[in-house]
């Protein structure tokens, strides 16, 4: 069995961050609150944090929403003085709406003040519905809040590709995107790395384990009936959706070997397969603060590294089985729903709406607010019978902004975000679309434009036609769309 060394390896995030390559994850408190019908002792759990910190592993990562996850890590920082302090990444996750000044500056002030800290070192945007655009007003008062000083660098969670691409394009300094990354969820390794790559962005890695399946005690185990731990409950997920208990026995497998090979454990094979991407910064492994350590056991992930016959078997274990579908942060906005609670419909659909459709006779109408839907007379969608038509369509922010003004990919996406939530007010959906024309400025732009319609439409594929088209202002793209309701 390799020596393992005594502090995990180290990452240069930014000039002035730099982080363990495995980040402390938080999430657990809330379930260990929840189990207990109580907070955690702060002092207590920030004990058994600054032991994690006094071994090397210095950098947390928690949220809003993780129980009292930043009031721990804030008594930990208190304990630092003005000295050298742990790393602390937190997450704010507001509920889509109007992201006014106000509101977000609210959102930071709290995260500071819980954390007693006058500079966030890692802020992380979560962004449930796309088609909610304010997300980009969120990150540009974040981005204010950064040239001000009270957060050090911005990151995302859950961000796909598509839309990271659209931060990028309108400025916003992206740091990170925290996504899920591992052996069985192959996904960030596509056009996300590529893409982070390009632009100096890294990778924050969780649920590298699996929730625990990346184990020994699963190796051969028959499949479990049921599970109580909501971490594996959803992870379960993960692995019906690969082709279920055989496919993951494979991959499993293929692990083990790998770990018997060098003398470590199936879960440091795991470990260091994701820390080896190209754009991974660091893995996060979750902790629960007093009750469970796997600190030793996880140096182990740092003792030895992947040779090309590791690789190979590996590979030949993913073949057997499925692809997770989509790109990273679809299982909490489309099926197949890879969370613990399963299908989240139904807490999406209880967000706000971005446009309200208004009764007009047999017709519904819905206007995006812009003035030239009343000077040159016309609706942003109109829905008459079972069929909802969608007008041409463009990169419009607010009243006058142009998002993205160089990237026709963006662009496009931006414009069936809008178109989405058009399609939604009326009582549709992308997937009821039969129809779309696409207009592009410059027709050598075809191929972006393109795959970026393919990846909306990729389930349900509509009719459509593209052509060159001297547009109006300064876009590279409108869409019009047409849409069926299907009956229930």
């Amino acid at each position: 069995m390799p020596t393992a060394p005594t502090r995990p390896e180290r990452y240069r995030l930014a000039p002035d961050l730099e982080i363990s390559r495995m980040v402390t994850g938080l999430w657990q408190v809330a379930d260990m609150e929840r189990q207990a019908g109580r907070p955690l002792d702060p002092d207590s759990a920030a004990d058994a944090l600054a032991v994690y910190a006094e071994s090397g592993f210095d950098s947390f990562d928690m949220a809003d929403h993780y129980g009292s996850a930043e009031l721990i890590t804030g008594r930990l920082l208190a304990r630092h003085g003005t000295g050298e302090k742990p790393r602390a990444f937190t997450k704010w996750c507001p509920e889509p709406g109007p992201m006014t000044a106000g509101v977000v500056r609210a959102g930071i002030a709290e995260r500071l003040e819980r954390l007693g800290v006058d500079r966030l070192d890692l802020l992380q945007l979560h962004w449930w519905l796309y088609e909610h655009p304010a997300y980009l007003d969120a990150m540009a008062e974040l981005t204010k809040l950064r040239e001000e000083g009270l957060i050090g660098e911005l990151g995302v969670t859950n961000f796909d590709t598509e839309h990271l691409r659209i931060l990028v394009a309108e400025g916003h300094p992206v740091r990170t995107n925290q996504v899920s990354f591992s052996l069985l969820d192959r996904r960030a390794a596509g056009p996300l790395t590529a893409f982070c790559q390009e632009h100096g962005i890294r990778l924050l890695a969780y649920g590298t384990l699996a929730g625990g399946f990346m184990d020994e005690r699963w190796l051969g185990a028959k499949e479990p009936a049921t599970i109580a731990d909501w971490s594996r409950m959803k992870y379960r997920r993960f692995i019906e959706t690969i082709g279920g208990w055989d496919a993951f026995q494979r991959i499993l497998a293929a692990a083990g070997a790998i770990a018997e090979k060098h003398g470590v454990r199936i879960a440091n094979v795991a470990t260091r397969w994701v820390l080896d991407q190209p754009a991974v910064a660091a893995v996060i492994v979750g902790a629960r603060p007093g009750e469970r350590d796997h600190r030793e056991a996880n140096l182990r992930a740092f003792a030895f590294a992947l040779d090309a016959e590791d690789h190979a078997r590996l590979e030949a274990a993913f073949a057997a089985s499925r692809p997770v579908p989509g790109d990273c942060g679809d299982e909490y906005r489309r099926p197949p729903f890879l969370t613990a609670s399963g299908d989240l419909s139904h807490h999406l659909g209880t967000l706000p709406r971005v446009f309200e459709a208004v009764p007009d006779g047999d017709r519904s109408r819905v206007s995006s607010g812009s003035v030239w839907e009343e000077v040159a007379g016309y609706t942003r969608a109109l829905r008459v019978g079972d069929r909802v038509l969608v007008s041409g369509t463009t990169a419009t922010h607010g009243t006058d902004h142009v998002v993205a003004r160089d990237d026709p990919a963006a662009q496009t996406a931006y414009v069936l975000d809008k178109i989405q939530a058009s399609l939604r007010a009326a009582g549709a959906g992308l997937e009821d679309v039969v129809r779309t024309r696409v207009f592009v400025r410059d027709i050598a732009q075809w191929e972006p434009v393109a795959r970026t319609h393919g990846r909306y439409f990729r389930d349900h594929r509509p009719v459509n036609s593209l052509v060159e088209a001297k547009l109006v202002g300064d876009y590279l793209v409108e869409i019009e769309a047409e849409a069926v309701v299907r009956q229930a």
